[in-house]
């Protein structure tokens, strides 16, 4: 009996969804809402399954992210991607690993739906231009001329230097160290003079309003959630969007997720989700594909 396409796929059209949104839950809401459409269409029409599902997962992604702008131009604080929990697999598709990173989410998140619909499709997927025109109802031409005023932006924005990952997974487990000991000294040397960080509580959890620039203030802000929390705080160095990452927990309760970018051996971002909304992914890894 073959499989049916829509479970065959299920994970890739997952991956389209969540790097067009930066949310898990709307990403399943959008492939929920493509199954309830794929299940009422002739498959003896459908010459390529794949193909096709990808197009209907783009169009109620975009549709979703339309409807998103203006509860996210309305969101308390700085807005970032919700966190997935992966296996260390991901990493091995080093694209792939990348196309969902934290960072690449939060730089994506900068593009209008279209160019980022566009960028996802092209550059991670490397789907043809022809099928992107018709998922996103625009000419071959000119997706051509999206993708790349798209490929620019994002290639002004997104950190340029690469690591291997067993380096990354050494500065994140110095660097949660020094987070759960609260020595001020060793965050700062871990830490890039120019390190930003970018915290999101939704409202729903303490977390600055704004990035905070600055090795010092940064290290004076993580230092005092040492103090703050005393001897309750623990630090696990976990893999979150496909690299080395780490949770903290406060009383044995999930506080945070936290995801960095290391550049010449020193974190230079650190992006620290807070909003318990967007904790909910972090028990089970998460299937992702291209």
């Amino acid at each position: 009996m073959t499989e049916n396409p829509f479970v065959a796929h299920r994970s890739l059209l997952f991956t389209v969804a969540y790097e067009m949104l930066g949310s898990a839950a709307d990403a399943e809401d959008v492939v929920q809402e493509s199954w309830l459409r794929w299940a009422d269409v002739d498959r003896s029409q459908v010459r390529d399954p794949r193909a096709y599902l990808v197009r209907v997962v783009t169009r109620q992604a975009l549709n979703r992210l339309r409807a998103l702008s203006r509860s996210r131009e309305e969101y308390v604080g700085e807005w970032l991607p919700e966190p997935l929990l992966t296996s260390p697999d991901v990493a091995e598709d080093v694209e792939l690993a990348e196309s969902v990173s934290i960072a690449m989410l939060t730089v994506l998140e900068t593009l209008g739906p279209t160019e980022r619909a566009v960028f996802v499709l092209r550059e991670v997927f490397d789907i043809p231009y022809g099928e992107i025109a018709e998922a996103v109802g625009k000419s071959a031409a000119t997706v051509r001329q999206i993708a790349r005023r798209a490929r620019e932006h994002v290639a002004a924005r997104r950190p340029r230097v690469q690591v291997s990952r067993s380096e990354q997974q050494a500065v994140v487990e110095r660097f949660l160290e020094a987070l759960r000991t609260g020595q001020l000294q060793e965050l700062v040397e871990v830490m890039a003079p120019d390190v930003v960080l970018i915290a999101d509580g939704g409202g729903f959890a303490a977390a600055a309003l704004a990035p905070i620039h600055g090795v010092d203030l940064v290290a004076q802000v993580l230092a005092r959630v040492n103090r703050v929390a005393v001897a309750s705080l623990e630090t696990t160095a976990v893999w979150l969007n496909g690299a080395p990452a780490g949770r903290i927990e406060i009383d044995g309760e999930l506080a945070t997720a936290l995801s960095v970018v290391v550049e010449n051996g020193r974190v230079t971002r650190v992006y620290l989700v807070r909003n318990p909304r967007k904790l909910t992914r972090l028990a089970e890894p998460a299937e992702l594909s291209r």
